[in-house]
């Protein structure tokens, strides 16, 4: 049960910084603009937005997984 607590404050905290990182982005981001549904699904992927290393490390390994999945087919 205490598992499910800690993996539950987790998800809340995660979701609670990608808010916080739309409402942020939405009035004080480069793209003002955008709509606020815009910023809020970048404040899903929040760490990708922060980190953009961590986007192209994330992307390289959906590639590496894409062409394993292939070659094994």
């Amino acid at each position: 049960m205490k598992r499910v607590a800690w993996v539950r404050w987790v998800l809340v905290g995660y979701f609670l910084i990608g808010l916080l990182y739309a409402v942020y982005a939405n009035n004080w981001g480069d793209g003002p603009y955008r709509s606020f549904a815009y910023h809020l699904g970048q404040g899903l992927v929040w760490p990708v937005m922060v980190l953009p290393g961590l986007g192209k490390f994330i992307g390289g390994l959906l590639i590496v997984a894409m062409v394993a999945f292939v070659m094994a087919s």
